[in-house]
């Protein structure tokens, strides 16, 4: 049976707000989203299920669990929206907590197990549907329905004001000075080749990464801009709340302000979930074919200016590293290739993990699940012992994550089962690796074993 103490943690957004539901309200809801959210696709899925439960070894939960058959895809699928199809939307208000559960905390969409469903079936859009069901309800965990609010109020996913956001751009420039001369953040330039794409815990929490990034379009001698106003967020997690109407909103706001400042392409920093909403999933929502701009996620731009020889590597990073595959640009994009060039260009001590590329396992933080919040961390870290056996193996002293969620996870699996291991994005590494120039090599190369401001979940 599945851990009783998961089923029994503390969450507000989950336990009060069912306390509100009617039986007539649950059915409508229900009701609405699979007769007028879901089609074809929905349906077929469903129909072609064998049951067969080959995608149960694809799933990082299920394999930390010790195989609970409890956590494997399809019996995620069955307790939850199977359930609701069969009893025609009359469930009760303790049958959505259940789903609400298994559905944000217990899954992370990461489309490991559709790779290994013999028909493709994509388990991760059936349980979406759930959330999105659970979203309307108004049942969601309260972390990440605060997430989900900040975005509604604010356009950011950290409460991240108009001034702070400027003050902090002033601050960075400021510091990417003491390290490079001439160093700019230039806000609202009309007409320049990028748009520079960050998420809200940038300015928040890991302010030094736009810092970072700006060193990296000096050297390379960037046309670049950032917006000043809102819209300048990217990290939708309306788009794992359920709420697509407020993931909407995000990602249509943040085109218009690409498209008024007539930037030909937009460059997204090192996050995985963002890429997906602005590239996949918002724009679907919105009706849109593909977004307005090209969009190119920090894997892809940094390749292409070391393939290019825009920017040159004088110093190697010595300590083993290992790298971490985010969901949503290795399964989503294919950047596997792009990641491990980098990887080979940058660091003397490469040790990759195994499996990798897309079928490497999912960090568990991605999809929402750490944004549920620290009610949920011990479920998080029960579920994804796996990942921390794969790192171990590695014997590596860095971790590189090109993503904010990733980040996030892997500090907090490091710190549980004591890993030993720092975690860095590939732009922390980067600066202090490129050719800056002489005069500044020497302090950049005293840094570099400097870990991460992070802050865990």
């Amino acid at each position: 049976m599945a851990d009783l103490a998961d089923a029994q943690v503390v969450d507000p957004g989950i336990d009060e707000t069912i306390k509100k539901l009617t039986p007539e309200r649950i059915e409508e809801v229900i009701n609405q989203v699979l007769t007028k959210e879901t089609a074809a696709r929905f349906k077929v899925y469903l129909q072609t299920c064998v049951h067969c439960g080959l995608c149960s070894d694809a799933c990082h939960t299920y394999l930390s669990r010790d195989k609970d058959p409890d956590f494997a895809p399809v019996a995620k699928v069955k307790d939850t929206i199977w359930e609701m199809i069969k009893r025609k939307g009359k469930v009760d208000g303790e049958f959505i907590k259940k789903c609400a559960r298994i559905a944000f905390t217990e899954c992370g969409v990461c489309r490991r197990c559709s790779m290994y469903c013999p028909f493709g079936i994509d388990i991760a859009y059936l349980m979406m549907t759930v959330r999105r069901i659970c979203s309307l309800l108004g049942v969601v965990p309260q972390y990440l329905q605060d997430t989900t609010n900040s975005h509604a109020a604010t356009m950011n996913q950290m409460w991240v004001q108009q001034d702070d956001w400027i003050d902090t751009l002033i601050w960075q420039e400021e510091d990417a000075r003491d390290e490079l001369e001439g160093v700019r953040i230039p806000l609202d330039r009309e007409g320049a080749e990028i748009m520079y794409s960050v998420i809200g815990p940038e300015p928040k929490i890991l302010a030094q990464l736009i810092a970072n990034m700006a060193i990296i379009f000096k050297v390379a001698k960037a046309d670049w801009t950032m917006p000043s106003l809102d819209g300048w967020d990217n990290s939708n997690m309306a788009m794992y709340s359920g709420d697509f109407e407020v993931m909407g909103r995000v990602e249509r706001l943040h085109w218009d302000r690409a498209v008024q400042l007539k930037v030909k392409k937009v460059v997204m920093g090192e996050c995985g979930h963002a890429f997906r909403g602005a590239v996949y999933d918002g724009p679907k929502w919105l009706g849109w074919k593909r977004p307005p701009i090209k969009m190119v996620h920090a894997v892809e731009y940094y390749y292409e200016l070391l393939k290019s020889g825009r920017i040159k590597i004088t110093n190697k990073v010595k300590e083993p590293v290992t790298v971490q595959d985010p969901c949503n640009i290795v399964r989503g994009r294919g950047l596997h290739q792009k990641l491990r060039y980098i990887m080979n260009e940058l660091c003397e001590d490469f040790r990759d993990v195994d499996p990798r590329f897309e079928h490497n396992y999912c960090c568990a933080a991605g999809g929402g699940v750490i944004n549920c919040g620290p009610p949920w961390k011990l479920s998080r870290m029960k579920s994804i012992r796996v990942k921390a056996e794969q790192f171990a193996e590695t014997g590596a002293d860095l971790i590189v994550t090109p993503c904010h969620n990733c980040h996030s996870g892997i500090e907090d699996i490091v710190g549980h089962y004591k890993l030993g291991m720092h975690v860095k994005f590939i732009s922390e590494l980067l600066v202090k690796a490129i050719d800056l120039g002489q005069d500044k090599q020497e302090a950049a190369e005293n840094s570099i074993k400097q870990p991460s401001a992070e802050v865990p979940a």
